[in-house]
């Protein structure tokens, strides 16, 4: 799917809009619904990358363990 994109659209995701996205997904024999699939992960990866930045792995932990509903073991 990323060798069907063009330099720009791999430095600049968001510009992929629908005709781009059937456009890629038809270069690299797939569904337009698995481009979207791996645009939806590499944004959600993008968003972990900065938390962890910004507050390192205690705060990504935090927010890790709000999304499975629970807490991590020895975690208060």
């Amino acid at each position: 799917i990323i060798n069907s994109m063009t330099p720009l659209e791999r430095r600049k995701p968001e510009l992929i809009k629908a005709t781009r996205k059937k456009r890629i997904a038809a270069g690299s024999g797939v569904q337009v619904q698995d481009v979207n699939r791996l645009l939806n992960q590499f944004e959600e990866t993008q968003k972990m990358m900065k938390m962890f930045s910004k507050g390192g792995m205690a705060k990504m932990m935090r927010g890790m363990s709000g999304l499975m509903g629970g807490k991590f073991p020895g975690m208060r």
